[in-house]
Formats: C-alpha cells, sequence, structure tokens
C-alpha cells in the first residue's frame, strides 16, 4: 500500500469552497478506494483563510515541502481536494511539483480532478492549473473594482471596525453603543496627557476587550487614534500591500456613517501624535519617563542599534542592543558619567562655535532615515534567519542557501554603509544663531533636571548621538 500525505487548504475567495473537514473526507474516501494509507502526521492544514497565491506564505504548505524532500521520507504522493488547493500560481505549481517529481518521485493527485498518467493528461493539468490562475487573477479584478466603487460612494470597504456595527445586509456602518463609549475614552485618556500604552494597560485592566478579543497594546491604541473612521471619513489602502496609513498611500472620502467624536478632538489628537513622533520615534512609550538622561538618544557605531541603560542609574551605563542579545560583534559600553561629561561638553563647544551640522526633522529622505535603515536591517537579518531555517528543515539546498545568504549579507552591508551618511540642508545662519542661543538654554535647564524631564529636553533638539568607542568620540545629529 502507498503512503501519502493530505494537504488541505480553504480560501475565503471562493463560494464553492468546501469545508477543511469535507476537504478531507473527500482525500481519505480516496485513499481508502486505492489502498492508499496518510498517517495522522502526513495531513497538512492550513489555518482558514491563506491565499493560495504565494506558497511562502502558507507555513503548511511549506512543512509539508520539508517533510516530503527528506530522505527517509516514505512519501510517495500528495492528496489534494483539487489542484487549486496545492497552488493558484501556475509558475509555482510547476516548480513545486517538479521538484518533488524529480528528487523523491513524488507526484501531486486531485481527488476530484481524475488525470490519466501520459502527455495529455499532463496537458490537461497544465490547462487546469491555468484555469485556477486565470479564475484568480479575475475575481482579484472583480473585487478592486466593487472595493473602488464602493470608496467613491463612501461606504467601508473592510469589516465595521473597533466602535461601530454593521448589520447584515446593510452594509452601513452603525455606531455600536457598548464599544462607541470606549473610543471616546480613548481619545479623551490620550488627550489628558496618557501614553498609547497606559491606555491600553488601563482598558485591560478593566476587562476590555479589542474587536477580536484580544488584549489592547499600544500598536492598537494609535491605530484607533490615527483612523478618520472616527470623523466620519472611510479610508482605504487601493495597492492592498504594504499598508502605511499614516503616510500617503491611503486614500480618505467622506463616509455615510455618523461620526464617534468631534473634529476638534482629532486635530488635537492629531497634533499629540505627531508631537510624541518627533521627540521620541514611532514606537517608543512616551508617557515613561526616561531613568536615563540619553535614553534612546545615543546609537552604536557599529550597527546602528540604540543603546539602552545597564546596570544602576548612578553606577551604570550604555551598551549596544543589538551586542546584548549577539547581534553586534562590537561592545559599545560607557558609563553614565562618562558619556554624560563627553556629551554636554561636545555639545556646549559645538553650539558655541558653530562647528555642527544642522537638519530639519521629517525632511529627510528615506535613505538618510537611520531608524528606518536599522528596521531594514533587522528585517534582512530576520530572512537570513529563515533561509537558515528553510536549509536546515530541508527546503532548500545547500546551493540555494548559499545564494541566499550571499544576496541578503549583501543587502544589510549596503544598508549599514548608509547610516553614517548624513544629507546637506541648508539652513539660514539667523536661524542657526537662534537654534544655538535656543539650545544651550535648554542644555543649562538639563544639568539640573531628573533625568526623564531632561531626555525629553534634549529631545527637542537632538535627532540622535552616534558613539564611536574605538576612538572614544560621539557625532552629535540636531534638528530644528
Amino acid at each position: 500500500m502507498k503512503i501519502a500525505a493530505a494537504y488541505i487548504r480553504v480560501s475565503t475567495d471562493d463560494q464553492l469552497e468546501f469545508s477543511p473537514d469535507s476537504q478531507l473526507e473527500k482525500i481519505l474516501d480516496y485513499a481508502k478506494h486505492n489502498n492508499i494509507i496518510i498517517p495522522a502526521e502526513y495531513i497538512f492544514r492550513e489555518k482558514e483563510g491563506i491565499s493560495g497565491r504565494s506558497a511562502a506564505k502558507r507555513p503548511e504548505f511549506q512543512r509539508m515541502i520539508a517533510t516530503a524532500r527528506k530522505k527517509d521520507s516514505n512519501i510517495s504522493m500528495i492528496l489534494v481536494w483539487k489542484f487549486s488547493r496545492f497552488a493558484r500560481n501556475q509558475e509555482e505549481s510547476i516548480v513545486y511539483k517538479s521538484l518533488l517529481k524529480k528528487e523523491r518521485s513524488i507526484s501531486v493527485v486531485s481527488v476530484s480532478e481524475p488525470i490519466s498518467d501520459t502527455d495529455f493528461g499532463g496537458l490537461i493539468e497544465r490547462i487546469i492549473e491555468w484555469m485556477d490562475g486565470y479564475y484568480s487573477t479575475r475575481l482579484s479584478g472583480e473585487v478592486m473594482r466593487g472595493m473602488t466603487e464602493r470608496f467613491q460612494r463612501g461606504k467601508p470597504v473592510s469589516a465595521a471596525p473597533f466602535g461601530y456595527l454593521m448589520p447584515k445586509g446593510t452594509g452601513k456602518l452603525m455606531i455600536d453603543p457598548q464599544a462607541a463609549p470606549v473610543v471616546q475614552y480613548i481619545f479623551e485618556r490620550f488627550l489628558a496627557g496618557d501614553g498609547y500604552k497606559q491606555i491600553a494597560l488601563n482598558l485591560n485592566a478593566q476587562g476590555i476587550k479589542t474587536r477580536r478579543g484580544n488584549l489592547w497594546e499600544s500598536r492598537t491604541i494609535r491605530y484607533i487614534i490615527q483612523n478618520p473612521i472616527y470623523i466620519g471619513k472611510i479610508r482605504w489602502n487601493p495597492t492592498g500591500k504594504n499598508v502605511d496609513y499614516y503616510k500617503t498611500k491611503s486614500k480618505i472620502t467622506d463616509g455615510d456613517h455618523d461620526p464617534i467624536i468631534s473634529g476638534s478632538q482629532w486635530k488635537a489628537a492629531q497634533k499629540r501624535v505627531e508631537t510624541i513622533s518627533k521627540l521620541y520615534g514611532h514606537y517608543a512609550h512616551s508617557s515613561k519617563p526616561a531613568g536615563n538622561l540619553f535614553c534612546g538618544l545615543i546609537k552604536c557605531s557599529a550597527c546602528g542599534a540604540t543603546m539602552s541603560p545597564v546596570g544602576g542609574a548612578k553606577k551604570g551605563g550604555l551598551q549596544c542592543t543589538n551586542y546584548t542579545h549577539s547581534r553586534c560583534t562590537e561592545s559599545h559600553y560607557i558609563s553614565n558619567d562618562k558619556l554624560r561629561r563627553i556629551v554636554f561638553s561636545e555639545i556646549k563647544y559645538e553650539l558655541t562655535y558653530g562647528t555642527f551640522s544642522l537638519q530639519r526633522k521629517n525632511t529627510k529622505p528615506d535613505g538618510f532615515d537611520n531608524s528606518k535603515i536599522q528596521n531594514k536591517i533587522e528585517r534582512e537579518q530576520h530572512k537570513l534567519d529563515r533561509a537558515k531555517d528553510s536549509y536546515t528543515a530541508g527546503v532548500d539546498t545547500l546551493e540555494e542557501y548559499k545564494e541566499n545568504k550571499q544576496k541578503i549579507m549583501a543587502e544589510i552591508k549596503k544598508l549599514k554603509a548608509k547610516l553614517s551618511v548624513t544629507p546637506t540642508i541648508e539652513i539660514p545662519e539667523a536661524q542657526q544663531k537662534a537654534f544655538c542661543k535656543k539650545a544651550l538654554k535648554n542644555l543649562q535647564q538639563c544639568e539640573s533636571l531628573p533625568p526623564g524631564e531632561g531626555n525629553r529636553i534634549l529631545r527637542t533638539f537632538i535627532d540622535h548621538i552616534v558613539f564611536d568607542r574605538a576612538s572614544d568620540s560621539i557625532q552629535i545629529f540636531y534638528y530644528l
């Protein structure tokens, strides 16, 4: 008797879709009548709603391929309900089927689309794959046209957000009498001075859950505060990828639903969001006072990562975060006292004699944004980890792993080279002199203030400081 694996996937874009249990029932019935055994560990089932357009985004599919390619694997075929369950991308389907056939003589069989084992049968299989891909592409276009038309009429193009309900069959947003007060509470507390994290903690302490029944997080609070749905608008990103609601990729239009908060509340909240982002960055906890005067400001010269406090507030210091997590090879530890002396001395000298570079905040090109570059470096490092896991699991060959590693390392090297680049922006001399006068006054205040308050003041004119332990020197980046 042959040993087979069963692969099951359902997609929300198919009205004729069989449920996972129904698919498995059909596959097991086929196996029973064809003397095939399917061990329980060889049943691979994706979570509902996983798209078939990209094999890389289907974890169970990748696990099945890795299992089938192992040298000690006894899998002789993979059973699916339909070929479209295996892949809706014909190119990927051909690649994976050819790979399985060549390496392990494993065939992919559709239990509802019998194909003869002949050249003509192979042609029919390719035609079915092409039709599946065409259907997926056409359906995607129809969905996009429908969403565009709804957006233009001010109708919702997604599920009802927290604070609203969408009664079945209406396609219209209605205020949720239970959740709307929570939205109002979030805006009120934010405008009263609470940070994202503090608001989330307060809601969790009260036992209030998100729309999906989860605990609140800083990012969910920020999402609500920056969602114009609550002032009667509809926001939509037509690209469907690389969603960035805080920039210009999404479109906004007037909706046909009632607002939950006032326009004045919205404007005040957006102004505070902008201030927080300017002073603390996108992910910082602005409501928590900094325990270190230079918390979040000092960067490692080797990798560009932020240096974090280690040890006590008095006798401790700062160390590269990546070094602490074994991601950076160079230690950049410096004591708090020594760093304070160096930074204050350098600021006073540079502002007094004008030997510094001044930038305009939020006008730097993407290539010069160190925080963004560092995030990109971390993503590439995660890619490197996944490439290694794929090789270890047997999904990629040694040659494929070497090729992927080489590409990723080259990209990391290119990104790290950008960390030290600074754009040149012309600023009038009178404006620079006014900046120096104000910054020196602020610096004088910092010397007698608690660390948290001093950190907040430093952030009003310092973007970041790069510390190089090898030369025991710093480079300060000021901004208007």
